[in-house]
């Protein structure tokens, strides 16, 4: 489960009113996490690190008793202090909102260790993140629609419970391979939160997937943020590369912008640079990557759109007459 740098990522202010861990949802917040119960920590065996970034750890753990293994992950503290006890019981909250949906990671429980209070959100051990496997190849439509059907299904669960995730990318996808070319899991819900506009941190997660009005500065955005992240997974599911490779947010916001523009110069051929993309498979892409948020698809529409609910139609191929948009989104 890596995470991405400071740089490019940033993290929601603590505020204490996301949803505590999944045995203490039902009641007040407040008193129902004084009398909750976590796990102790010391019932896990640490066998390896398998991730870290700027606001946890994560390895891979054994139970004691039982020899189960699981993925636990160390909240770490707001700017290298104590625990976060806030943002530790906001994603195992949101994790337990989404509970029970094969493409969402599962939260298993939250253990805490008597002698540092820290706190560990304990989860299923599924495989290795998309990002390890974008880095050698990119996936046919076929696959692609296979995997996008999978993450859209996943929206639409994490966006019905009314939770936000604000950091979806290759990263924070898991592949577990298998039949059909395997199963992926959304996972890492630490920028995750529940809908509660407006939110008292503008831009957070990672720049690059962003979506336009979050770089601008909003701070009164809904599910169309993680739509637009999808959008540009999917993207790159196709092509191999990153759809926006810039290093700062000024420069991400104007090659978004070039694609918007675009668009609206020439349509559906802003996507001749990957021929083999079927016309279904353009207007989910560009639905998707719409700059106005109020005409972005939803997960439940994408669904819907025949791209997924009609047979595989023939690629359109088509010549790339626009090279200047290369840079944005290569087939290479």
């Amino acid at each position: 489960m890596a995470e991405a740098s400071t740089a490019s990522r940033k993290r929601p202010a603590p505020d204490g009113t996301g949803p505590s861990a999944a045995a203490a949802a039902a009641a007040p917040a407040a008193k129902k996490r004084a009398r909750y119960q976590f796990a102790s920590i010391d019932d896990y065996e640490k066998l390896e690190e398998i991730g870290e970034g700027a606001y946890g750890v994560v390895f891979k753990a054994r139970h004691r008793r039982t020899g189960e293994e699981f993925a636990v992950k160390l909240i770490r503290g707001s700017g290298g202090g104590g625990p976060d006890r806030a943002a530790a019981l906001r994603e195992a909250g949101c994790l337990a909102a989404c509970r029970g949906h094969p493409s969402i990671v599962q939260i298993k429980d939250v253990a805490t260790s008597e002698a540092t209070g820290d706190l560990f959100i304990v989860m299923e051990l599924a495989g290795s993140s998309l990002r390890d496997w974008l880095i050698t190849r990119r996936f046919p439509e076929d696959q692609a629609r296979a995997f996008m059907r999978q993450l859209l299904d996943a929206a639409k669960k994490l966006h019905g419970t009314r939770t936000l995730h604000r950091d979806i990318k290759p990263e924070n996808i898991l592949l577990v391979p298998g039949a059909g070319g395997g199963a992926l899991k959304l996972c890492d819900f630490g920028c995750a939160t529940p809908m509660r506009e407006p939110y008292p941190e503008g831009r957070v997660g990672t720049m690059q997937y962003c979506s336009p009005e979050q770089l601008m500065g909003s701070r009164s955005y809904g599910a169309a943020v993680d739509m637009w992240a999808l959008g540009c997974v999917m993207a790159e599911l196709l092509s191999g590369q990153p759809l926006f490779e810039a290093s700062t947010e000024e420069e991400v916001l104007e090659q978004i912008e070039d694609l918007r523009d675009e668009f609206d110069a020439i349509g559906l051929h802003v996507f001749d640079v990957l021929p083999e993309l079927s016309q279904a498979g353009r207007e989910v892409l560009a639905g998707l990557l719409r700059f106005d948020p109020e005409e972005r698809l939803t997960a439940a529409d994408a669904l819907e759109h025949r791209w997924f609910t009609e047979d595989a139609k023939p690629a359109a191929v088509a010549k790339a007459e626009h090279p200047g948009f290369v840079p944005l989104l290569s087939a290479a």
